[in-house]
């Protein structure tokens, strides 16, 4: 097990017994000065397959690998200290078997340090969360719009409209009745989000969903501004980062070709 494995702070089982209480708090992360910051005031941390697009400028998280998640989860682990780290099993690691998902599930909870996985899929996923929690790695579920998922339901769109929605919430009953310890729910209606939360007994984290989930999450670099061209309907942007970075950076390479930095403050003189 990794030396940098947090001694107390946030459990998945204290996540659990979140459930109907203060909103559970929760982002994304795959550095390690980006989840110092947010260990201060969030739940859980994800380091999500979205880092392959965050990051990586892959078109979708599909071209994630196992060893892209260890590196940066490696680099998550370093700066958490108290939040819950969830570590994303990539497209590929885990749909085969629950055996396959057992030894690549377990081979990122060695190497990293973390404290839970998140797998995408409902019902067809039911057991395989069950084989994984049976042997001691916490699963943290994903329903509705799965993004590794992405080829077969055509799209981005909105899941669980008009008759898909019993499907959603079979699903999340499978999944909560298999042992998962929290649900993220993506772009439903809200109606059919609150309507999940009511009906199972672990924590809801939404994300396009409803204000009535158990918790929210986001991509930090979304809520951060970092790209100005992006702009999810679910998203709220806390910050401009975007347009804050690209200023800096204009300027510094304006004082560079003037000459003006470095400056006199910014050098080293000649010893006396």
């Amino acid at each position: 097990m990794s030396s940098s494995v947090k001694d107390m702070g946030i459990t998945a089982n204290s996540v659990r017994e979140k459930k109907g209480g203060v909103p559970i708090v929760c982002l994304t992360a795959y550095t390690t000065p980006m989840a110092e910051i947010a260990d201060e005031y969030c739940d859980l941390l994800l380091v999500g397959d979205s880092v392959g697009m965050v990051l990586h400028g892959l078109p979708s998280t599909l071209g994630v690998s196992l060893e892209i998640m260890i590196m940066h989860a490696k680099a998550v682990r370093r700066g958490t200290k108290r939040a819950l780290l969830v570590v994303d099993m990539p497209f590929g690691t885990y749909e085969a078997s629950p055996q396959q998902a057992f030894t690549n599930a377990s081979r990122v909870m060695s190497e990293t340090g973390c404290d839970a996985v998140k797998i995408e899929g409902g019902r067809r996923m039911a057991d395989t969360i069950s084989f994984l929690v049976e042997r001691g790695i916490p699963v943290m579920a994903h329903i509705g719009l799965t993004p590794q998922s992405v080829n077969t339901l055509g799209g981005y769109g909105v899941q669980g409209r008009g008759e898909q929605q019993e499907t959603v919430i079979e699903d999340a009953q499978a999944v909560a009745t298999a042992g998962a310890f929290c649900i993220v729910i993506e772009k439903v209606p809200q109606t059919l989000a609150t309507r999940i939360t009511e009906l199972v007994d672990v924590p809801t984290i939404g994300i396009g969903a409803s204000s009535a989930c158990d918790g929210q999450i986001l991509v930090i670099d979304d809520m951060l501004g970092m790209f100005s061209s992006f702009k999810p309907k679910f998203v709220k942007q806390y910050a401009s980062l975007a347009a804050t970075s690209r200023a800096a950076i204009e300027n510094y390479a304006e004082e560079v070709r003037n000459r003006s930095f470095p400056g006199a403050i910014h050098v080293f003189g000649d010893l006396a």
